[in-house]
């Protein structure tokens, strides 16, 4: 017997039931995707963490094995790229290995914030394996506060 999630009773709605059957798609490919050994031999996408702290996002990227020099990081408008190459460090070439789960090669990584970058106040830095950004959201996307005056009718 199947188990379906409990709902309050609402008025059915069909697009409802389309966005949720979505999210659960994204989620599902997400997991896979993310988890999974890549399909093309060499290709490889790091892992990375995207948070908001403040006034700015927080662009954490595991990249084990790869120098500050191996990476490129771009930001242009609300949409931050991260590029680089990991190479083999194999120069046994005639051994036998007997597991070899490593990845190595290019990776290109794309990421849309909800708000615009500053790009001009970006910083970056690069230690034990980890690419962490600094990404301040730029003025003109912050929301504006108005002060409303108000007068006493007499």
């Amino acid at each position: 017997m199947a188990l379906i999630k409990w709902r309050p009773h609402r008025e059915w709605d069909p697009f409802a039931d389309l966005f949720d059957l979505q999210k659960e798609i994204n989620r599902l490919f997400n997991l896979s995707l993310s988890r999974s050994r890549p399909l093309v031999e060499g290709a490889w996408a790091p892992a990375v963490d995207i948070y908001k702290k403040g006034d700015s996002y927080i662009l954490e990227a595991e990249l084990p094995g790869m120098s500050k020099d191996d990476i490129e990081l771009s930001v242009q408008d609300n949409t931050v790229t991260i590029r680089g190459k990991k190479e083999s460090k194999k120069e046994a070439k005639d051994e036998d290995y007997f597991c070899y789960e490593r990845s190595f090669g290019e990776f290109y990584r794309n990421f849309q914030l909800p708000a615009e970058i500053d790009a001009n106040k970006v910083k970056a830095s690069f230690s034990d394996g980890v690419l962490r950004a600094e990404l301040p959201i730029a003025e003109s996307a912050k929301p504006k506060q108005i002060k409303i005056e108000i007068k006493e009718k007499k």
